[in-house]
Protein backbone atom coordinates (compact mmCIF):
# COMPACT_ATOMS: atom_id res chain seq x y z
CA UNK A 1 0.00 0.00 0.00
CA UNK A 2 1.12 3.44 -1.09
CA UNK A 3 1.11 5.11 3.02
CA UNK A 4 3.65 7.45 2.08
CA UNK A 5 1.72 9.21 -0.61
CA UNK A 6 -0.80 11.80 -0.77
CA UNK A 7 -4.44 10.66 -1.42
CA UNK A 8 -7.02 13.17 -2.10
CA UNK A 9 -11.30 12.45 -1.76
CA UNK A 10 -12.44 10.59 -5.05
CA UNK A 11 -15.95 11.85 -4.19
CA UNK A 12 -14.76 15.72 -3.64
CA UNK A 13 -13.20 16.09 -6.94
CA UNK A 14 -15.67 13.95 -9.54
CA UNK A 15 -15.73 17.00 -11.81
CA UNK A 16 -12.24 15.74 -12.65
CA UNK A 17 -12.53 11.72 -12.52
CA UNK A 18 -12.16 10.23 -15.30
CA UNK A 19 -15.51 8.20 -16.76
CA UNK A 20 -14.63 4.65 -15.67
CA UNK A 21 -14.40 6.03 -12.16
CA UNK A 22 -17.05 8.60 -12.27
CA UNK A 23 -19.37 5.49 -13.34
CA UNK A 24 -18.18 3.55 -10.18
CA UNK A 25 -18.87 6.82 -7.98
CA UNK A 26 -22.16 7.02 -9.97
CA UNK A 27 -23.41 3.72 -9.20
CA UNK A 28 -22.36 3.44 -5.42
CA UNK A 29 -24.31 6.52 -5.14
CA UNK A 30 -27.50 5.05 -6.60
CA UNK A 31 -26.89 1.98 -4.67
CA UNK A 32 -26.83 3.22 -1.33
CA UNK A 33 -29.83 6.01 -1.89
CA UNK A 34 -31.84 2.99 -2.70
CA UNK A 35 -30.87 0.82 0.11
CA UNK A 36 -34.13 0.71 2.36
CA UNK A 37 -31.47 2.43 5.94
CA UNK A 38 -30.34 5.64 3.47
CA UNK A 39 -33.72 6.16 2.24
CA UNK A 40 -35.23 5.55 5.82
CA UNK A 41 -32.64 8.23 7.09
CA UNK A 42 -33.45 10.65 4.12
CA UNK A 43 -37.02 10.70 4.64
CA UNK A 44 -37.04 11.06 8.25
CA UNK A 45 -35.37 14.86 7.97
CA UNK A 46 -37.61 15.19 5.24
CA UNK A 47 -40.36 14.52 7.82
CA UNK A 48 -39.26 17.04 9.99
CA UNK A 49 -38.96 19.91 7.39
CA UNK A 50 -42.23 19.29 6.66
CA UNK A 51 -40.92 19.08 3.16
CA UNK A 52 -44.47 18.61 1.79
CA UNK A 53 -45.33 21.89 2.39
CA UNK A 54 -42.50 23.92 1.10
CA UNK A 55 -42.14 25.44 -2.49
CA UNK A 56 -38.65 26.15 -3.42
CA UNK A 57 -36.12 23.74 -2.47
CA UNK A 58 -32.20 23.56 -3.10
CA UNK A 59 -30.32 20.64 -2.97
CA UNK A 60 -26.62 20.95 -3.21
CA UNK A 61 -24.25 18.45 -4.34
CA UNK A 62 -27.04 16.67 -5.81
CA UNK A 63 -24.66 13.59 -7.21
CA UNK A 64 -26.66 11.45 -9.51
CA UNK A 65 -30.13 13.45 -8.25
CA UNK A 66 -31.24 10.78 -5.56
CA UNK A 67 -32.28 13.35 -2.81
CA UNK A 68 -33.70 15.76 -5.20
CA UNK A 69 -36.12 12.54 -7.16
CA UNK A 70 -37.30 10.94 -4.14
CA UNK A 71 -38.21 14.95 -2.81
CA UNK A 72 -40.04 15.32 -6.35
CA UNK A 73 -41.51 11.81 -6.02
CA UNK A 74 -43.68 12.07 -2.81
CA UNK A 75 -47.09 12.45 -3.52
CA UNK A 76 -48.08 15.52 -1.68
CA UNK A 77 -44.82 17.76 -2.70
CA UNK A 78 -46.15 19.85 -5.44
CA UNK A 79 -43.21 22.64 -5.00
CA UNK A 80 -39.83 23.40 -6.74
CA UNK A 81 -36.76 21.76 -6.62
CA UNK A 82 -33.35 22.73 -7.95
CA UNK A 83 -30.63 20.08 -7.81
CA UNK A 84 -26.48 21.30 -7.76
CA UNK A 85 -23.99 19.48 -8.73
CA UNK A 86 -19.83 20.80 -9.83
CA UNK A 87 -19.76 17.62 -12.50
CA UNK A 88 -21.20 17.95 -15.90
CA UNK A 89 -21.24 14.25 -16.05
CA UNK A 90 -23.21 13.72 -12.76
CA UNK A 91 -25.26 16.34 -13.69
CA UNK A 92 -26.43 14.41 -16.63
CA UNK A 93 -26.82 11.75 -15.36
CA UNK A 94 -29.09 12.83 -13.17
CA UNK A 95 -31.38 14.59 -15.53
CA UNK A 96 -31.47 11.38 -17.41
CA UNK A 97 -32.34 9.05 -14.49
CA UNK A 98 -34.99 12.13 -13.72
CA UNK A 99 -36.15 12.01 -17.10
CA UNK A 100 -36.66 8.11 -16.89
CA UNK A 101 -38.34 7.83 -13.79
CA UNK A 102 -41.09 10.93 -15.63
CA UNK A 103 -39.62 13.61 -12.77
CA UNK A 104 -38.24 16.09 -15.56
CA UNK A 105 -40.82 18.28 -15.07
CA UNK A 106 -40.58 18.21 -11.19
CA UNK A 107 -36.73 19.03 -10.77
CA UNK A 108 -34.23 20.67 -12.60
CA UNK A 109 -30.51 19.53 -12.31
CA UNK A 110 -27.96 22.79 -13.29
CA UNK A 111 -24.02 22.80 -12.97
CA UNK A 112 -22.67 24.85 -10.58
CA UNK A 113 -20.30 25.02 -7.36
CA UNK A 114 -22.04 24.74 -4.63
CA UNK A 115 -20.24 27.43 -2.70
CA UNK A 116 -20.74 30.28 -5.24
CA UNK A 117 -24.33 30.15 -7.04
CA UNK A 118 -25.27 32.94 -8.60
CA UNK A 119 -28.93 32.57 -7.27
CA UNK A 120 -30.19 35.65 -4.84
CA UNK A 121 -30.29 35.85 -1.97
CA UNK A 122 -33.24 34.45 0.20
CA UNK A 123 -34.41 32.45 -2.39
CA UNK A 124 -35.14 29.17 -0.89
CA UNK A 125 -37.56 27.79 1.65
CA UNK A 126 -35.06 25.00 2.45
CA UNK A 127 -31.20 24.23 1.20
CA UNK A 128 -29.73 20.88 1.47
CA UNK A 129 -26.51 19.50 1.76
CA UNK A 130 -26.93 15.34 1.36
CA UNK A 131 -23.51 13.41 1.51
CA UNK A 132 -21.56 17.15 0.41
CA UNK A 133 -20.34 18.99 3.69
CA UNK A 134 -17.75 15.63 4.14
CA UNK A 135 -16.12 16.38 0.73
CA UNK A 136 -15.07 20.24 1.47
CA UNK A 137 -11.64 21.64 2.87
CA UNK A 138 -13.92 24.79 4.30
CA UNK A 139 -17.33 23.51 5.20
CA UNK A 140 -17.70 27.31 6.94
CA UNK A 141 -18.30 28.48 3.00
CA UNK A 142 -20.90 25.77 2.47
CA UNK A 143 -22.72 26.88 5.51
CA UNK A 144 -22.62 30.91 4.90
CA UNK A 145 -24.19 29.95 1.10
CA UNK A 146 -26.22 28.04 2.62
CA UNK A 147 -27.84 30.85 5.13
CA UNK A 148 -27.28 33.36 2.11
CA UNK A 149 -30.00 31.25 -0.41
CA UNK A 150 -32.45 30.28 2.94
CA UNK A 151 -35.25 32.25 3.16
CA UNK A 152 -35.36 34.01 7.00
CA UNK A 153 -37.12 31.54 9.19
CA UNK A 154 -36.23 28.65 6.08
CA UNK A 155 -34.72 24.80 6.55
CA UNK A 156 -31.00 24.17 6.20
CA UNK A 157 -30.32 20.66 6.25
CA UNK A 158 -26.95 18.59 6.64
CA UNK A 159 -26.65 15.09 6.27
CA UNK A 160 -23.67 13.23 5.96
CA UNK A 161 -21.45 10.25 7.10
CA UNK A 162 -19.45 10.38 10.43
CA UNK A 163 -16.43 8.96 8.39
CA UNK A 164 -14.01 9.00 11.36
CA UNK A 165 -16.33 5.72 12.91
CA UNK A 166 -16.17 3.86 9.24
CA UNK A 167 -14.47 0.76 9.59
CA UNK A 168 -14.31 -2.85 7.95
CA UNK A 169 -13.61 -6.36 9.46
CA UNK A 170 -9.95 -7.29 8.92
CA UNK A 171 -8.24 -10.91 10.46
CA UNK A 172 -5.44 -8.17 11.49
CA UNK A 173 -6.28 -5.26 13.77
CA UNK A 174 -3.38 -3.24 13.66
CA UNK A 175 -3.08 -3.30 9.74
CA UNK A 176 -7.11 -3.18 9.56
CA UNK A 177 -6.95 -0.05 11.23
CA UNK A 178 -4.09 1.12 8.64
CA UNK A 179 -6.53 0.52 6.02
CA UNK A 180 -9.32 1.83 7.24
CA UNK A 181 -8.02 5.54 8.06
CA UNK A 182 -6.33 5.10 4.09
CA UNK A 183 -10.09 4.14 3.02
CA UNK A 184 -11.22 6.91 4.85
CA UNK A 185 -8.85 9.42 3.54
CA UNK A 186 -9.54 8.22 -0.07
CA UNK A 187 -13.53 8.90 0.31
CA UNK A 188 -13.85 12.40 2.27
CA UNK A 189 -11.97 15.15 3.12
CA UNK A 190 -13.64 15.96 6.72
CA UNK A 191 -13.88 12.90 8.50
CA UNK A 192 -15.09 14.48 12.03
CA UNK A 193 -17.26 17.37 10.59
CA UNK A 194 -20.73 16.07 11.56
CA UNK A 195 -19.29 16.60 15.31
CA UNK A 196 -18.68 19.81 14.60
CA UNK A 197 -21.58 20.71 13.13
CA UNK A 198 -23.31 21.89 16.58
CA UNK A 199 -20.98 24.46 17.21
CA UNK A 200 -20.69 25.58 12.72
CA UNK A 201 -23.99 25.83 12.93
CA UNK A 202 -25.04 27.84 16.12
CA UNK A 203 -21.67 29.96 15.34
CA UNK A 204 -23.22 30.76 12.24
CA UNK A 205 -26.80 32.06 13.80
CA UNK A 206 -28.55 28.77 12.75
CA UNK A 207 -31.06 27.36 15.46
CA UNK A 208 -30.54 23.67 15.51
CA UNK A 209 -34.42 22.05 15.45
CA UNK A 210 -33.64 18.54 15.64
CA UNK A 211 -30.93 16.02 15.01
CA UNK A 212 -31.15 12.58 13.90
CA UNK A 213 -28.32 10.02 14.43
CA UNK A 214 -28.05 6.54 13.16
CA UNK A 215 -25.16 3.75 13.01
CA UNK A 216 -25.10 1.35 9.58
CA UNK A 217 -23.72 -2.01 10.38
CA UNK A 218 -23.55 -5.62 8.44
CA UNK A 219 -22.29 -7.84 10.48
CA UNK A 220 -21.60 -11.34 9.19
CA UNK A 221 -22.59 -10.87 5.29
CA UNK A 222 -22.42 -7.62 3.55
CA UNK A 223 -25.61 -5.98 2.00
CA UNK A 224 -25.39 -2.10 2.72
CA UNK A 225 -21.54 -2.60 2.90
CA UNK A 226 -21.42 -4.59 -0.56
CA UNK A 227 -21.77 -1.75 -3.30
CA UNK A 228 -18.75 0.08 -0.82
CA UNK A 229 -16.59 -2.81 -0.92
CA UNK A 230 -17.08 -3.36 -4.84
CA UNK A 231 -16.40 0.29 -5.44
CA UNK A 232 -13.10 0.63 -3.74
CA UNK A 233 -11.52 -1.98 -6.85
CA UNK A 234 -11.41 1.48 -8.49
CA UNK A 235 -11.72 4.17 -6.04
CA UNK A 236 -8.68 3.43 -4.09
CA UNK A 237 -6.48 3.20 -6.70
CA UNK A 238 -8.10 6.51 -8.22
CA UNK A 239 -7.40 8.12 -4.71
CA UNK A 240 -3.88 6.90 -4.94
CA UNK A 241 -4.01 4.93 -1.73
CA UNK A 242 -3.45 1.28 -3.10
CA UNK A 243 -2.42 -0.41 -6.24
CA UNK A 244 -5.30 -1.79 -8.47
CA UNK A 245 -3.85 -5.40 -7.21
CA UNK A 246 -4.15 -4.25 -3.67
CA UNK A 247 -7.08 -3.12 -4.35
CA UNK A 248 -8.20 -5.91 -5.63
CA UNK A 249 -6.83 -8.23 -2.95
CA UNK A 250 -8.47 -6.21 -0.13
CA UNK A 251 -12.12 -6.17 -1.74
CA UNK A 252 -11.86 -9.93 -2.80
CA UNK A 253 -11.10 -10.81 1.00
CA UNK A 254 -13.75 -8.76 2.30
CA UNK A 255 -16.13 -10.69 -0.53
CA UNK A 256 -15.02 -13.75 1.22
CA UNK A 257 -15.73 -13.11 4.87
CA UNK A 258 -19.34 -12.01 3.71
CA UNK A 259 -19.46 -15.81 1.63
CA UNK A 260 -18.16 -16.90 5.07
CA UNK A 261 -20.39 -14.70 7.53
CA UNK A 262 -17.81 -13.48 9.57
CA UNK A 263 -17.76 -9.88 7.55
CA UNK A 264 -18.55 -6.43 9.31
CA UNK A 265 -18.66 -2.78 8.63
CA UNK A 266 -20.56 0.18 10.56
CA UNK A 267 -20.01 3.86 9.96
CA UNK A 268 -22.40 6.56 11.68
CA UNK A 269 -24.59 8.91 10.07
CA UNK A 270 -26.23 12.37 11.34
CA UNK A 271 -28.80 14.70 10.11
CA UNK A 272 -29.05 17.94 11.25
CA UNK A 273 -32.44 20.32 10.64
CA UNK A 274 -31.86 23.95 11.38
CA UNK A 275 -33.85 27.27 11.09
CA UNK A 276 -32.38 30.30 9.37
CA UNK A 277 -33.87 33.24 12.34
CA UNK A 278 -36.73 35.22 11.05
CA UNK A 279 -40.72 34.55 9.76
CA UNK A 280 -41.46 31.29 10.40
Amino acid sequence: MKSSIKTFDVYGNTETLDEPVLDVVATRLEARGKHPTFQQMLYEYLDCMNIDNLHDVLDLGCGTGFAAREIAKRPNFSGNIIGVDISSALINQASKLAADEGLSSRVDFRVGDSRNLEDSDESFDAVIAHTLISHLPDPQVLINEMIRLSKPGGFVAIFDGDYASLTFSHPDAEKGKAIDELIISSIVTQSRILRQLPLFLKSSGLEIEKAFSYVVTDVGKAEFWASSVESMRKLLPAANAMSAEEADTWANDRSQESDNGTFFASCNYYAYVARKPGAH
